[in-house]
């Protein structure tokens, strides 16, 4: 098993940064591949970040202003946050999965593919 813990949420003014973690335990050498999603009130939880390996994926709506990274030392996947917009305002998720090869599904906040989730952290962007 896998346990994903995010943690940095809080409240910040627009044009402001935030650095989430996810933090992972248990067997974490074969999770490869770690997703950021986010749900704000009233709306489905949207696909905002991934990492593989190396590679990064992003929602056109954080380009440019978010970076996912990990620091496999600490097995924790960061998600910084920069130029914040009250449209930025959700609870942020992250999730991950061991299965290799896949990319179809990478985006989907519903994919079974990604076995593990966190129970998020708040964020919040005021005007």
């Amino acid at each position: 098993q896998v346990q994903l813990v995010e943690s940095g949420g809080g409240l910040v003014q627009a044009g402001g940064s935030l650095r989430l973690s996810c933090a992972a335990s248990g067997r974490t050498f074969s999770t490869n591949v770690v997703g950021w999603f986010r749900q704000a009130p009233g709306k489905e939880r949207e696909f905002v970040a991934a990492i593989i390996y190396s590679n990064t994926y992003y929602a056109d709506s954080v380009k440019g202003r978010f970076i996912v990274s990990r620091d496999n030392a600490k097995n924790t996947v960061y998600l910084q946050m920069d130029s914040l917009k009250p449209e930025d305002t959700a609870v942020y998720y992250c999730a991950a999965s061991t299965v290799s090869g896949w990319y179809a599904q990478l985006k989907s906040a519903t994919s079974p593919l990604y076995q593990y989730w966190g129970q998020g952290t708040q964020a919040t962007v005021s005007s």
